[in-house]
């Protein structure tokens, strides 16, 4: 199957394709629920050496810089409890973490969580962090933008590979929010 978008070989249905997924990604895939089918959701195979978005956008097409969106993950503190959360923005974006972030989850202080955080509370790899299979108490804070395109590249959970999402598939994900202007230029 050919891509939607950018430079790729194939493109597969993530439900075809579980085995390459981490366990959090493929279990979300197997519950998927939303009114995008899960065959919509595709994959396709990277080399995990070009995961970071400038490097990426060279070998797979410029194109792609508008189409793509990082998964960061956050924490959020108030008083003792700290709230972790996901945040989707566009690539050529960065998240508002002490503004829209730390308003949406009540914080006194937000800020990235600690790599060691964000890959052990996940079970993903730094770098490929998707916010397909997150745990299911987190807020997944999505900026308008991301839902506004046809499809979305993002993390597939590895380094290596990415999913070709479609936009409205974020605003249904579990505990989704989606707010305008979490990712400012």
């Amino acid at each position: 199957m050919r891509a939607p978008i950018g430079d790729f070989d194939t493109a597969t249905p993530v439900p075809d394709c579980l085995d390459v997924l981490t366990a959090p990604v493929a279990d979300a895939v197997r519950r998927w629920s939303g009114s995008v089918p899960a065959d919509q959701i595709l994959y396709v195979d990277t080399e995990p050496e070009w995961a970071d978005t400038a490097v990426f956008v060279e070998h797979y097409g410029k194109d792609l810089l508008d189409r793509s969106a990082n998964c960061v993950v956050v924490a959020g503190r108030r008083g003792g409890e700290t709230t972790l959360a996901a945040c989707v923005a566009l690539s050529a974006t960065r998240v508002d973490v002490n503004g829209a972030v730390r308003r949406q989850l009540g914080a006194r202080k937000a800020s990235f969580a600690p790599m060691d955080t964000a890959t052990g509370e996940t079970g993903m790899e730094y770098g490929g962090i998707t916010p397909l299979g997150l745990p299911d108490d987190w807020p997944v804070l999505v900026d308008s933008a991301v839902v506004d395109l046809p499809y979305v590249l993002v993390g597939s959970g590895r380094r290596r590979g990415k999913l070709l999402v479609p936009g409205k598939a974020f605003a249904e994900l579990p505990k989704a929010v989606v707010l305008e202007g979490l990712g400012v230029a």
